[in-house]
């Protein structure tokens, strides 16, 4: 399973591109490694935790998007994302998790995929506006997030 945008491969991060995460010492957190130990348990978590983003301009993985788990029962999946800070500001992530939540609503086991930010986080809040997310809870810390098959495409 690939997704191709404009500049971007998502890709489900499996050990095959194990090489290539430490060709480039890509590091953004637990994330990826977390995702091998949990995929070795449960082989049917393949797409619904991390992906990689690699640019296609030059091959280097700038960050990495996913899932937090399968869809529940109410076909809801939750998205977190991150990138490389010296990738951040040029739309990427916008791209990237625009095309992955894109791919998740198409799937006839989700209706709903849901985000949290923390309320500081202009970036990550801007990105989710962006692809059509509504925010649904606010905290003083937290703001929850959705976008469901409903939606009008953005």
């Amino acid at each position: 399973m690939t997704i191709q945008t404009n500049r971007l491969t998502i890709v489900p991060y499996t050990t095959e591109w194990t090489p290539l995460v430490l060709e480039q010492y890509y590091e953004n957190g637990p994330e990826l490694e977390n995702h091998l130990i949990e995929l070795a348990e449960t082989p049917a978590l393949l797409l619904w935790g991390s992906w990689l983003v690699i640019s296609q301009a030059d091959g280097n993985i700038i960050g990495d998007i996913g899932f937090k788990g399968r869809p529940s029962a109410k076909k809801d999946v939750e998205i977190g994302y991150g990138l490389l800070d010296r990738y951040q500001n040029n739309g990427y992530a916008t791209e990237a998790v625009g095309a992955l939540v894109d791919w998740a609503l198409s799937r006839p086991d989700v209706a709903t995929v849901s985000a949290e930010t923390t309320a500081t986080n202009r970036a990550s809040i801007r990105v989710l506006e962006k692809i059509g997310f509504q925010k649904t809870r606010a905290s003083d810390t937290t703001f929850h997030w959705s976008r469901h098959q409903t939606d009008v495409s953005r």
